[in-house]
């Protein structure tokens, strides 16, 4: 039993989905006393993807697990953004951790590196965890709620249900609409020698319609060298082309854009070394009854130029584990989490709505606007504050 006394004791939780979010909710909510058990869709839980920066925001919410120093061995910091437009050599991402009011830079790590700590720290706890359970939908009662799975196998009754499964939860509400572009990822080791800016998430433009990047994310699970996360921005449709014409045409057209980075590129010997990622902008609600509960991509996802998404979800997962302290109502729950990240969510969607076209977009003006005004105006205090905040994570953060 934990020292909380005024929340609510002893709740059955039922938490699907064993990403950022559903791993953090699990040990937040068990360390408060909770019966939780995970349930993941795969046969085995694992990450999906390469690399991702834990930005600032994200870091309070690993450090309030005593988890951020393993985390810290495994990441590489991250002290800058830094993108050029190659058409014009004008500065098309400029953004410096050490502008912030609380200078803190982000950890650029590996998925599984971050799945990893998080993991351990769930079988420590003895958290359960089923595996090969599929959410198809959940049958709620008045006192309870209970998960339906494609197995057929009806699940437990549970007090809540988090749904942390997701931008593709059937459980999900609101409009999910794909996203233009998308990327493929690949994780390499650092070389010995590049000419790459060190400790930063570096970027290439070619107008708005190629993007290249390179990120440091720690350690490679793959080999245990220092790594790096490469990335260039396709259009899903276009991604099969991409694949057939091979190996050498994708190294030739990412040099083509970027010659600094071949060191880098080289390293993948095959298309199947690449992964296509496609995103999703979704606008729902943070739960769609006084049981059932989202968490991250299954509320809220976004674009991920503005690198939130883990963040977001650790966020969300440490909101509702003290909106689940705080009262003892499952009603008050319900509006204590929306008041603690309703705010915040939706000024992030907003601004990627309006950003991501600067950056991945068929236009040609919107480009044109985002090198005139970074390149130029960047650097005036006011202009790089916003940034900077924003992209921590801090800009509208409500403290908890």
């Amino acid at each position: 039993m934990s020292f909380w006394t005024l929340g609510l004791v002893n709740q059955n939780i039922a938490i699907v989905g064993c990403g950022p979010g559903g791993l953090a909710s699990a040990l937040l909510l068990a360390r408060q006393g909770h019966h939780v058990t995970l349930f993941e869709r795969f046969s085995e839980p694992k990450p999906l993807g390469s690399g991702l920066l834990i930005q600032p925001s994200g870091q309070q919410i690993l450090q309030s697990l005593g988890l951020l120093e393993n985390i810290k061995q495994r990441s590489c910091p991250v002290h800058q953004l830094h993108g050029l437009s190659v058409s014009n050599n004008r500065r098309a991402l400029d953004m410096k951790y050490g502008h912030a009011r609380i200078p803190v830079s982000a950890l650029g790590i590996h998925r599984a590196s971050l799945f990893g700590v998080l993991m351990d720290a769930v079988q420590e706890m003895r958290i359960p965890i089923e595996t090969n359970r599929e959410l198809t939908g959940v049958t709620e009662k008045k006192a309870s709620i209970q998960p339906v799975f494609a197995t057929d196998i009806e699940g437990d009754q549970f007090d809540m249900l988090i749904d942390a499964s997701g931008a593709r939860s059937p459980l999900a509400t609101g409009r999910l609409r794909k996203l233009s572009y998308g990327a493929f990822w690949a994780t390499v080791d650092m070389p010995g020698s590049h000419e790459i800016m060190p400790n930063a998430l570096d970027q290439r433009y070619w107008h708005a319609s190629k993007m290249a990047g390179i990120m440091p994310v720690g350690t490679n699970p793959a080999t245990g060298n220092q790594g790096a996360a490469i990335f260039w921005s396709e259009k899903p449709e276009n991604a099969a082309g991409v694949i057939d014409a091979g190996i050498e045409r994708f190294r030739e057209h990412y040099c083509e854009l970027w010659p600094e980075a071949e060191p880098f590129v080289r390293q993948i010997g095959s298309m199947d070394e690449l992964t296509m990622a496609v995103y999703d902008h979704r606008t729902g609600q943070a739960q769609t009854s006084y049981r059932l509960y989202h968490v991250g991509d299954s509320w809220h996802c976004t674009s991920p130029q503005l690198g939130q998404g883990a963040n977001m979800a650790l966020i969300d997962a440490a909101a509702l584990a003290k909106a689940v302290e705080r009262t003892s109502s499952l009603k008050d729950v319900r509006k204590i989490y929306r008041r603690l990240r309703s705010f915040h969510i939706k000024l992030y969607q907003s601004l990627s709505v309006i950003f991501t076209p600067l950056y991945q977009s068929n236009s040609r003006a919107l480009p044109l606007i985002r090198d005139l005004v970074i390149h130029y105006f960047a650097r005036w205090p006011l202009v790089r504050n916003f940034i900077t905040h924003t992209v921590s994570g801090v800009l509208g953060f409500r403290r908890f």
